[in-house]
């Protein structure tokens, strides 16, 4: 087994592994990952929107989100045909506007936005409560949220981006979404929880809370070695503090 390569810079730290089973080299933002970062959906999270409203319980729904591909779009279709109105309170709207999905000019298929959030975002009026109607439905199930949310929705603020060289050798990032990553300097994400203290509260770090996402991105085998190197460097105190924790 290849011990891990580290590298940092004044901003965060980062360390690769070599996949053995295939030609990829998997790079981590463990700045990030080894981080007290957590979701505070309900929690006083203001949202994305162009104003603060804790109240409206919108999170980062307000745009809808994109399909990743075809595998992602037929498993979004049959969890849909899976929702009830007691899941979902915006499903006899969907039929009035043409369908809960749309494809962009850029043949990406995308989840429609219904009076300013994504039309599976159920509002605090709503009898089953507010929050995605396919959280509601991985509720019902017993089942994880990954299991019946779009691949975007289960995996932020994690991001996986891969980068493929002329050789056909793979570098793949696994890092947090950023704010710039939402439209660079044009976005109209006005705040995100990554870059904010106020989400930095969970008494576990990011790996262990998002345990399936990792295992799901990257496999058992890179997550049982990632996780085995960042626990070491957390009793040891040598990772690098996110840059949010340091401002």
């Amino acid at each position: 087994m290849t011990k891990p390569i580290t590298s940092s810079n004044s901003d965060r730290e980062w360390i690769s592994l070599e996949d053995p089973l295939e030609q990829r080299t998997w790079i981590f933002d463990i700045s990030f990952l080894a981080s007290e970062w957590t979701c505070i959906y309900g929690a006083g999270c203001p949202g994305v929107a162009s104003h603060p409203a804790p109240e409206e319980q919108l999170g980062c729904c307000t745009h809808g989100a994109y399909i990743s591909d075809d595998d992602d779009l037929k498993r979004v279709r049959s969890r849909i045909e899976e929702l009830s109105a007691e899941l979902w309170q915006h499903k006899d709207a969907a039929d009035e506007v043409g369908g809960a999905l749309w494809q962009d000019e850029d043949g990406w298929w995308r989840t429609r936005v219904l009076n300013g959030a994504c039309i599976f975002q159920n509002r605090p009026d709503h009898s089953g409560g507010a929050g995605c109607a396919f959280h509601h439905l991985a509720i019902e199930r017993n089942s994880a949220p990954m299991e019946t949310k779009p691949e975007i929705c289960w995996q932020a603020p994690i991001r996986r981006e891969d980068h493929e060289t002329v050789t056909g050798h793979v570098y793949t990032m696994v890092r947090e979404w950023e704010r710039r990553d939402w439209g660079g300097d044009d976005t109209d994400i006005w705040w995100w929880c990554t870059e904010e203290k106020l989400a930095y509260v969970a008494d576990r770090p990011v790996y262990k809370q998002m345990a399936l996402e990792l295992k799901s991105i990257c496999g058992s085998s890179i997550y049982e070695r990632l996780e085995s190197e960042l626990d070491t460097r957390l009793a040891n105190a040598v990772v690098l503090p996110h840059p949010t924790v340091r401002r």
